[in-house]
């Protein structure tokens, strides 16, 4: 059969079903070709360019299967799938760089039966017929609602263009219509592949519709949450603007040149309180998010707050330990009465920093009621 005579009816099938022949074949990456479908690919492999030669001299049929792994140059028969498309070559043009671009038209369904390599690839196939023998009216069903939940997909993914849903309204074969709505989807090679090679014709519109619902509801999920991101920066951008404005506002008053420079100021006193780094690291980062807020936003209260407590830690302050025991043991005699296990624990602390020389984050906590001497001891110490 000739390449015009299967273009002038869609309905024929490259070779007849159950018919054993031997064609070339050319691996493809990352696509698979569905029939019906016409798509340019562009081959640059020594063994596909041999394949599409020998193609073009007997009857413009080639065999397209889809790579397992699309990183690998030079497949082996174990690294290609088993079922792929017998397409006619429509065109095809070889480029000065020594590449050829072909443009093909996918035919029939055909399973592998064996594959030979030579200069070039060579299979062994037969056609896959589809079955179609299921109730008119369930099958009009599920194509109606692909139609319906396609056109919802096309509006949420921008990258589809429009126009396809023209052309879905004018498919009749339910197996055609679940071929093109696969291929103009964005989904991932074994899903596709997967698709390819389901004969049956009411399983296949099944498994696309609930590919389709399934892509729908991430789709909104992704747009809900662009959207959220979306107003969290306006409204961002919106207060540092009108901020920005006030600012101005009050330099023209003459406002700003009397007022003190608060934030300077916080930035000159965080860089003198000798905090650690990862302290002033912290400050200076709440700053820069003070510098962007409204001063009478609640938020920029509690961010000054915070500021304002890590600058009165005593940071570089430094008291000095008496190690003096016997003068310890008299100052809690003469300012006390009684409290003997209390002045026992102070004695023994005492007694260990002198031991010790340092100890790290050492801590004594006073508990007990109101008046029975929590902070006279601690004037005391």
């Amino acid at each position: 059969m000739s390449d015009e005579a299967y273009s002038e009816n869609d309905d024929k099938s490259l070779i007849e079903e159950g018919q054993d022949t031997r064609v070339p074949v050319l691996p493809l990456r990352d696509v698979v070709v569905y029939p019906h479908m016409v798509i340019p690919l562009f081959v640059g492999r020594d063994k596909s360019i041999v394949a599409l030669d020998r193609a073009m001299t007997t009857g413009k049929k080639i065999l397209l299967i889809a790579q397992k792994k699309a990183d690998k140059d030079d497949p082996q028969p174990a690294d290609l799938y088993k079922v792929g498309t017998l397409a006619t070559i429509l065109q095809l043009l070889k480029l000065p760089d020594g590449t050829v671009k072909v443009l093909v038209e996918g035919g029939d369904r055909v399973n592998v039966k064996d594959i030979e390599v030579a200069d070039y690839f060579a299979a062994e196939i037969e056609v896959l017929a589809e079955d179609d023998r299921h109730d008119e009216r369930e099958i009009d069903v599920l194509q109606r609602s692909i139609i319906a939940q396609f056109e919802q997909y096309v509006k949420l993914n921008k990258k589809v263009p429009p126009e396809i849903l023209t052309s879905l309204n004018g498919i009749d074969e339910p197996g055609r219509l679940a071929d093109t709505v696969a291929a103009h989807m964005a989904l991932k090679l074994s899903e596709k592949q997967r698709i390819l090679e389901i004969r049956d014709v009411k399983e296949r519109l099944e498994q696309i519709l609930g590919i389709i619902e399934g892509e729908i509801d991430v789709l909104q999920i992704e747009k809900r949450i662009r959207g959220r991101v979306k107003q969290q920066m306006e409204k961002s951008q919106r207060e540092y603007y009108l901020n920005e404005q006030m600012k101005a506002i009050q330099k023209e008053l003459g406002e700003m040149e009397d007022a003190p420079n608060e934030l300077g100021d916080l930035e000159n006193k965080i860089e003198k309180a000798g905090m650690p780094k990862e302290a002033k690291e912290k400050a200076m980062s709440e700053l820069n998010k003070l510098k962007l807020m409204s001063p009478m936003s609640a938020e920029a209260t509690v961010v000054r707050n915070y500021i304002d407590w890590l600058l009165k830690a005593p940071w570089k302050k430094r008291s000095k330990v008496l190690r003096d025991l016997t003068r310890a043991e008299e100052v809690l005699e003469e300012d006390h009465y009684g409290l003997e296990k209390v002045k026992e624990r102070i004695l023994e602390y005492l007694a260990v920093q002198l031991r010790v020389k340092r100890l790290k984050g050492p801590i004594l906590c006073l508990v007990g009621p109101p008046g029975v001497g929590k902070t006279s001891l601690g004037q005391s110490i």
